[in-house]
């Protein structure tokens, strides 16, 4: 991306959310909706669509398996297009809140077979290899925050920001950007139900980090500059 290129934004960021809001607030009648999520063709880029469920899945095993047209998330040809949603993970939806839910999905063929960006799979088959071991884990995720003309958030429009030294796990407008979006995402994190440990500002004004606890030896993968939009 070049710094100054103005990034398109859908038109719904300039609605009201306040009419939306009195929607939101309105009852559901004792049913939930079920938000399930995937990987794309990309290996990148995440895909949603919603499920009606007549009651709150308490369980992972409560969710069904669902489908979406694969031709059209660069995920299969046209002319066999089926591909299956597998639910694997729940979680309680921040954004909707209970009883509705998140729900992460690998990804199956017309044929039942593994999907070529369902890395789970594989993931899952070398994990069953060391299930003696009991192995530790840990990830680690760094990203920074953009405002809509392609800068990183709070940097001055035709320079840069002082040097490194005094940004990291910094304190105060002056030094942590972006503070607010941080705070929402850690309470979003911890109201899904996200085994998240901590965060904290990075060396690069507007660069965050967030530490996600699976288990407790580190292996550290970086998913460097995630772009978020604000």
């Amino acid at each position: 991306m070049i710094w100054g290129e103005t990034m398109a934004t859908s038109a719904s960021s300039k609605l009201n959310k306040a009419v939306k809001q009195q929607y939101m607030e309105l009852p559901q009648g004792g049913r939930a909706q079920a938000m399930y999520i995937w990987v794309d063709g990309s290996g990148e880029e995440l895909r949603c669509k919603t499920r009606t469920l007549d009651s709150e899945p308490k369980t992972v095993d409560d969710l069904p398996e669902w489908n979406f047209d694969g031709s059209s998330t660069f995920q299969s040809e046209g002319s066999n297009s089926d591909m299956f949603l597998i639910p694997v993970a729940m979680f309680r939806d921040p954004f909707r809140r209970d009883p509705n839910k998140l729900v992460l999905c690998e990804v199956l063929k017309y044929n039942r077979k593994p999907a070529e960006t369902n890395q789970r799979f594989m993931c899952k088959q070398i994990m069953r290899m060391v299930d003696s071991s009991e192995p530790w884990f840990g990830m680690e995720q760094e990203y920074t925050l953009l405002s809509t003309d392609g800068h990183p958030f709070g940097w001055p429009t035709n320079g840069f920001p002082g040097p490194q030294g005094p940004y990291y796990c910094g304190v105060g407008a002056d030094k942590a950007y972006g503070r607010d979006i941080v705070e929402a995402h850690y309470r979003a994190c911890l109201y899904a139900g996200v085994q998240i440990c901590g965060t904290n500002a990075e060396v690069m004004p507007a660069q965050n980090i967030n530490h996600i606890e699976q288990y407790h030896i580190y292996i550290y993968i970086y998913i460097k500059h995630r772009t978020y939009i604000i």
